[in-house]
């Protein structure tokens, strides 16, 4: 009776692992390979005066990414990198970049690696993408020589922006919305939406082992919240309170990281990245004087 219990106890626990490692392995592989959604030939809607043009940089991996450089007519002497967040493009950040445009900004609007036109198969969640962002400043800098360059990204962009802070110091202030704190806790997050969280732990844990097994990726190095301690340039961290993708309390611990320099604004009744579209006059007023404060 005992050996049979003993091996029915041990059949379960291996059934169990092999159901958490394969659904390790498919969480994973959906995660990196995200839908590719191809901008449009030109950008769409730009006022009076804008101009634009292609422009491309090698990733450090020989990655080619690619990007649309936009200039006013009255430029004041500053540039916005905008990113995106995931399964997304440089199009999908038009809206901003036609509000910032509209105030003097020279805006970059680069297809993050695994999307748009951009290349690099597996989107890394920051591990990689912190280095294009690095380079994508240096590559403006040295063809717009702007006097100031911040940084405004959303979802997985805005996360993306927090992580190059370690390795980037030439940002003069940004702004990050809807941002995850690290991408272990968005993961059991995400998971723990469909399944228990109970289960949800062992299938992320499963994941992150088969990403540094099989791709070599540490995801759990994908953290915004181990960078901002050591920041000290403005951030202002913007999270809709009815974002029911990545939890508020994502952007409550990032604040709370360094209450020197970071400043967070929870809107109320705004969703995931919707801060613009449900306070609009409220969120260009902070977001514009936020950088504009920057001397």
């Amino acid at each position: 009776m005992l050996r049979r219990m003993a091996w029915g106890a041990g059949t379960v626990t291996a059934l169990g692992i092999l159901v958490c490692g394969a659904a390790g392995a498919i969480l994973c592989e959906s995660a990196i390979r995200a839908p590719r959604r191809h901008p449009p030939g030109a950008p769409s809607r730009l006022g009076p005066g804008v101009r634009w043009r292609n422009v491309r940089i090698t990733a450090s991996d020989g990655a080619v990414l690619q990007a649309w450089l936009l200039w006013p007519r009255n430029a004041n002497g500053n540039s916005v990198i905008v990113l995106h967040g995931i399964a997304d493009s440089r199009a999908g950040e038009m809206g901003l970049a036609r509000m910032l445009l509209a105030h003097g900004y020279t805006v970059l609007l680069p297809d993050s690696r695994g999307h748009g036109d951009s290349g690099g198969d597996l989107v890394t969640y920051g591990l990689r993408e912190a280095g294009d962002l690095h380079r994508w400043v240096t590559w403006l800098i040295t063809d717009q020589h702007p006097l100031h360059v911040f940084g405004m990204g959303e979802s997985l962009g805005a996360a993306v922006l927090l992580q190059s802070l370690a390795i980037e110091p030439r940002f003069s202030a940004v702004v990050a919305e809807c941002a995850f704190a690290s991408f272990e806790r968005i993961a059991d997050d995400r998971v723990s939406q469909r399944v228990p969280r109970v289960m949800a732990f062992p299938a992320v844990w499963m994941g992150f082992e088969y990403a540094r097994l099989r791709y070599g990726l540490d995801f759990r190095g994908a953290s915004p919240e181990a960078v901002l301690p050591k920041v000290a340039i403005p951030v202002l961290l913007i999270h809709g309170l009815a974002d029911d993708k990545t939890p508020p309390i994502h952007s409550e611990i990032l604040a709370a990281e360094n209450p020197r320099w970071v400043r967070l604004w929870l809107v109320p009744g705004a969703g995931h990245t919707g801060a613009f579209g449900t306070a609009p006059q409220e969120f260009q007023r902070r977001v514009l004087g936020w950088f504009a404060g920057v001397r």
